[in-house]
């Protein structure tokens, strides 16, 4: 057993389905941030306790605690994008104990794979990307938002409230939105015409 591992790991739960109270491992990585319990419960009961038949993909997974809470409530469909390797061999070892065969674990760029599913018609996009890599939040708002349905949303958590050129500019507007010590978070739909 190596260091990293011969430690008790950091980790948080899921909170609802199928799967909760299942622990998810949380590496000591630089910027690895998982979203805090009380901000995915309230993500939860603004999407609905039941997410069955949704089709869902978490763009910067990490723990995979959004998208893992995603598939517990029911989705028909979730995809785990993340570029760091130690981060997807946990997040697929993680599937195969949860026997979660609606997930699907990629190792990549979240932006690129949003942008190769632009109009695929997604109800949900997760976004959490490193709160340093400011540089990521316009290019992964624009290409989330082509990627969900005329119904879809955006979650997207930030250091601080997303601009409305931001939103403009991506296409998106506020559905709901909320604050917990230094995230910010919020629900984005697409846009009304006009």
């Amino acid at each position: 057993m190596n260091k990293s591992t011969a430690a008790a790991p950091h980790e948080v739960r899921i909170l609802g389905g199928q799967w909760k109270r299942s622990k998810l491992p949380v590496a000591d990585k630089p910027g690895l941030r998982p979203t805090p319990s009380r901000v995915r419960e309230t993500l939860f009961n603004w999407l609905g306790q039941d997410l069955s038949g949704l089709r869902c993909l978490d763009a910067f997974a990490g723990t995979g605690a959004l998208g893992l809470e995603a598939a517990s409530r029911g989705a028909a469909e979730v995809v785990l994008v993340e570029q760091d390797p130690a981060l997807v061999k946990s997040l697929q070892a993680l599937c195969a104990k949860l026997k979660a065969s609606t997930v699907k674990v990629e190792r990549g760029d979240g932006i690129a794979a949003l942008r190769q599913r632009g109009g695929a018609g997604l109800d949900v996009v997760f976004l959490d990307p490193p709160f340093d890599a400011e540089a990521l939040f316009a290019p992964a708002l624009a290409a989330a938002a082509v990627a969900i349905g005329p119904q879809g949303f955006v979650y997207l958590e930030a250091p601080q409230p997303c601009s409305e050129e931001a939103l403009q500019a991506a296409g998106l507007a506020v559905h709901r939105q909320g604050k917990a010590g230094a995230v910010t978070f919020h629900l984005l739909c697409p846009r009304p015409a006009g």
